[in-house]
């Protein structure tokens, strides 16, 4: 089995929030490939169902995001899954918008939710990152990912969550760096300088 977990705050307060890109992608998964109804189990909201043959537990931690390593840590405990075999989907404010990185281990980057999943389940889980881009200060960091997406930010972000459902087969057979290069194909990042990416962060 492999555990799918997007990270992101419960509630239709949070829904649209760039925080919850990674239960948008979940959800756009779980819709591509067909998966079960959802329902409550591990502190999450969870669906199961296979892709190319493999079955997988989707999870959307209900936890609210800094303490999601609880409810991922308890479901990976449950069924003796590695961290080889978890699969974490968040946000990125480190890598301009639209952008997509897949990664295994390394720290936190001050992503709180990763940070609980580190302490819950060791550094060497496979981590999903999805770009939102950075503000440009500091202090507008949590007013920027607590924020709604606006409206010109939704193409390349529909393109993202699409592709990432799309070219799973290539990580559930565990090759990310295929599966980082074809999700970059069917839906290459805008091209941004800098300064753009930062004042499309603010959507300006």
């Amino acid at each position: 089995m492999l555990i799918i977990a997007g990270l992101g705050n419960p509630g239709p307060k949070y829904e649209k929030n760039r925080h919850n890109i990674g239960f948008m992608a979940v959800d756009e998964i779980a819709r591509r490939w067909r998966f079960g109804s959802d329902r409550a189990k591990f502190q999450s909201v969870i669906c199961e169902g296979e892709v190319e043959g493999r079955k997988i537990l989707l999870m959307k931690p209900q936890t609210f995001m800094n303490n999601s390593g609880n409810a991922v840590g308890e479901a990976a405990r449950f069924y003796k899954i590695p961290p080889k075999d978890i699969i974490i989907f968040h946000d990125e404010i480190d890598l301009a918008p639209g952008r997509f990185r897949m990664k295994t281990g390394g720290g936190a980057a001050g992503q709180n939710g990763v940070r609980s999943l580190i302490s819950q389940l060791g550094a060497d889980f496979r981590r999903a990152r999805m770009g939102i881009g950075h503000p440009g200060e500091p202090q507008l960091v949590m007013p920027h990912v607590l924020g709604d997406f606006h409206k010109a930010e939704q193409p390349w972000l529909d393109a993202m969550l699409n592709a990432c459902a799309d070219a799973l087969p290539f990580a559930v057979k565990g090759d990310d760096e295929r599966y980082q290069g074809e999700v970059m194909r069917l839906a290459p990042a805008p091209k941004f300088s800098p300064r753009q990416a930062a004042q499309a962060a603010k959507g300006e």
